[in-house]
Parts: structure tokens; sequence; C-alpha cells
């Protein structure tokens, strides 16, 4: 049985949290880069361009990307034979604690939902965790901002609805949020599962990689006819990426969710 300290835990997560407040990963950072020059509108351009700014600014003075920092989310793997001798989650929350007291990011998590009394310290974080094969520990990390978050949906649909009716939902769903998940978006799609898995399937779906399949490029560039743009200002670029992740479902269903995730895509893996 291989351990890991409760010291090491918290170190990880704490670190994480800090640099991709502050960092877009690389390959998100080049794929709104490299659609810059596909505004023929010099406003949206010009947005394009302040996003790119932003980012270099944040990660020289070392400042959040955006004011909202988030919503901590963690897809945890935790290998059959480790063995942990103390509160794993508790370990990971007080890594988020350090990180938003010591780092000075905004705490956006209250207590209660109807009371709002703000825990102060943006625990608890939200997880995740799957037994794996082996001795390690993997920990994908996010920072979900509630713009896009709130802007996300969840629709049973008809089997009969197939392809098309998947569609019609994205659509639907990138249409009313308009500028308000601020785009260019990230969008996580959940197809299968149940009522409750689908959206976890969509969320879970944004930290895949940036490659795309027919469908998925499909569903892209049907987006981007909508004209929504940078920041709702119109232009080509809604949505600079759409993934998938599909599980089994009843014969009488087709669960669909819609995960969107905005310009300042904060996320990281971590390996134990």
């Amino acid at each position: 049985m291989r351990k890991i300290s409760r010291e090491e835990v918290i170190k990880n997560v704490f670190q994480a949290l800090i640099d991709m407040s502050e960092k877009l990963p690389t390959d998100i950072y080049d794929k709104i880069k490299e659609n810059i020059d596909k505004e023929d509108d010099e406003r949206s351009k010009n947005i394009m361009k302040m996003i790119i700014k932003n980012a270099d600014i944040a990660s020289n003075k070392h400042i959040p990307l955006c004011q909202d920092t988030g919503i901590v989310v963690i897809f945890l793997e935790v290998g059959y034979d480790l063995h942990f001798d103390y509160d794993l989650y508790s370990a990971i929350n007080e890594g988020v604690s350090k990180a938003y007291t010591e780092g000075y990011l905004r705490k956006s998590i209250v207590a209660d939902p109807f009371k709002r009394n703000n825990t102060n310290d943006n625990t608890p974080a939200i997880i995740h965790t799957k037994l794996v094969p082996g001795s390690k520990l993997k920990m994908d990390i996010m920072m979900k901002g509630a713009g896009s978050e709130n802007m996300s949906k969840l629709k049973m649909l008809k089997p009969l609805e197939g392809k098309d009716g998947v569609l019609d939902f994205v659509l639907e769903v990138v249409k009313e949020a308009g500028g308000k998940a601020c785009p260019p978006l990230f969008i996580g799609i959940g197809i299968g599962g149940d009522f409750e898995l689908a959206p976890l399937l969509a969320k879970h779906a944004l930290l895949s990689t940036l490659d795309e399949t027919a469908f998925e490029r499909e569903i892209k560039n049907k987006v981007n006819e909508l004209d929504i743009g940078p920041l709702g200002f119109g232009g080509k670029n809604t949505c600079l990426s759409v993934k998938i992740e599909t599980h089994p479902c009843h014969i009488a269903s087709l669960p669909v969710a819609v995960n969107l995730q905005c310009h300042s895509y904060r996320h990281r893996k971590v390996e134990l």
C-alpha cells in the first residue's frame, strides 16, 4: 500500500489553485489567440485581443484572470493501492481554504443557499471520486465561474430526437445565454446516463483535449453561425471548442446536458 501525506495533498491543491487563477492553460491561450484573425469586425477582434492582453497581465503580475475566482470542482481518481490515514476530502478543502485566504482570491461560496452566509474561505469544494487501478492520486481541478455555470442546462430528450435534437438544444442554450456566459465559449456536452449523470458528463467533458470529432465540429460551426461573438458583441467566435462525453442510457430516454465555460477557462491536472 502506498501513502501520500496530508501535507502533500494540501500543498498541491494550494499551488494548483494559485497558478490557475493567474494563468490560462497553454492550449486555451493558444486557441483564443489563433482565432483573433477570424473576426472581420474590428470591435470583436479588439475584444479577443483584450482577452489575450488580460491573460498576459494576470500572468505577469500574478493577479487573478477574473474577479470571479469560482467554485472549486475536482474530479478525483484514487488508486486502489493507496492508503490514507486521514480524511482526504478535509485535506483537499484545507488546500482550497489556504489558496483563497493566503492568495487573496475572492471567496464566493455561501454555506446556505437561502441565508447566503459566506463560508469565508471558498470551501467546500465539489469533489467527484472514482476508484481506479494503481497507486496514484489524480486530480482534475477547475475554478468554475457563476456566469457560465448559471446558463448551463439539462433536457430529457426523446430518443427519436437523436443528434438533431442534441444540436437544437445546444443552440437553444447558447442563444439564451447570449453574452451573459462571457463568450467565446468552451462547451461541454453530456449525452446519456440519467437525470443526474448527464450534467456530470458535460462538466467532465470540459477537461478533455481540444481535438474534435466530426459531430463536435458540426455543433461548434452551427453555434458560431449565431453571430453572438466575443462577449456578445457579434462575430465569428461564439465558441472555440465543443467536447462531448456519452454514457449508456435507458431505451426510453436521451438525457442531454450542456455545461458552458467562459473564455477564462481555468483548470489544472495534478498527479501524485
